[in-house]
């Protein structure tokens, strides 16, 4: 396969995710067309990219399907990681339907006009709502609560009706709590670690609500870009694919470990009121079965790694 072939379409390529699977791409010779409206991407960063010649980035939005269908000619497989975020779409749910709605259909619409070989969906574990049981499988029942997660599972049904209609081959990965280096500090899940971090660094003691039984499945962004990668290079597709660690981490082990990386003498304390307490865990087993892929970063040391690096940044 000639490298023009090899031409990868990276929707939200200069964001956070995308900064991590972009050069695990360029490692494996493929050649990157960032499409991004640069709202929230990385300038510097991308520019660098651009530099080494094999990453050129058009600097459009997914809302526009002309400009999709046209940006995307000549790509071999396409990477969709546009989105307007978890809490935006509860508070402006108009712009979250026309991006995550209507920008998910403009790429799956156009990934299968141009007969694309494969199209990886970032979907998300928000798609399940609050769990009745843990880990939670690709099989269960599915809830979703806000505008961003009924919007992420919307996209995997059209995903669906494009392969049954087209041909079109996809991979949809479910995210569960997604953090490491380079995100912003503002992000869902990583309030509650960058909260921890900034008290402990005062030598105050983390907060907890309730008994601090809510728990999140982390997930560390390199492990992330990795299931990316390996979602476009997998022979099994057309299946949604869960990607966490498959370990419920509660907000109270979370305080703990932090305490330890920061290295700090200190006990969390409890704010006592009624908390709805909701647990994640991903079920991995068709991560590894579809994928060959497994969580390799342990949460102990990717929050290790994140306390050093945000104390040196």
């Amino acid at each position: 396969m000639s490298s023009s072939q090899r031409t990868v379409f990276v929707t939200g390529g200069a964001g956070f995710i995308g900064m991590h699977v972009v050069p695990m791409l360029l490692e494996r010779d493929y050649k990157v067309r960032i499409f991004d409206n640069m709202f929230r991407g990385d300038r510097d960063k991308v520019a660098e990219l651009v530099a080494t010649g094999n990453v050129e980035l058009i600097d459009q939005d997914v809302r526009y399907g002309g400009a999709v269908q046209n940006a995307m000619k000549g790509c071999e497989s396409v990477i969709h990681l546009a989105a307007v975020s978890i809490n935006k779409s509860v508070s402006d749910p108009y712009e979250s339907v026309d991006i995550n709605m209507v920008g998910n259909h403009n790429v799956f619409a156009a990934a299968a006009d141009q007969g694309v070989r494969r199209l990886v969906y970032a979907s998300s574990a928000s798609v399940y709502g609050d769990p009745k049981k843990l880990p939670m499988h690709e099989d269960d029942e599915l809830a979703p609560l806000t505008p961003y997660c009924i919007a992420k599972r919307s996209g995997e049904d059209l995903l669906g009706f494009y392969e049954r209609t087209k041909g079109l081959s996809w991979v949809g990965l479910r995210f569960f709590n997604v953090y490491g280096p380079g995100q912003k500090t503002t992000a869902y899940y990583t309030s509650v670690i960058n909260h921890f971090v900034n008290r402990l660094r005062q030598g105050l003691p983390p907060v907890i609500d309730g008994k601090g039984e809510q728990s999140m499945d982390f997930i560390h962004v390199t492990d992330i870009a990795r299931s990316v990668v390996a979602a476009l290079e997998s022979e099994k597709a057309n299946v949604p694919v869960n990607i966490g660690t498959g370990i419920d981490t509660t907000v109270a082990d979370l305080a703990k470990i932090l305490i330890n990386a920061v290295g700090v003498d200190v006990e969390p304390t409890f704010n006592p009121r009624d908390v709805l307490v909701s647990r994640r865990a991903a079920d991995i087993t068709r991560a590894k079965e579809v994928l060959g892929w497994e969580p390799t970063i342990s949460v102990e040391d990717g929050m290790n790694e994140l306390v050093k690096l945000t104390a040196t940044t």
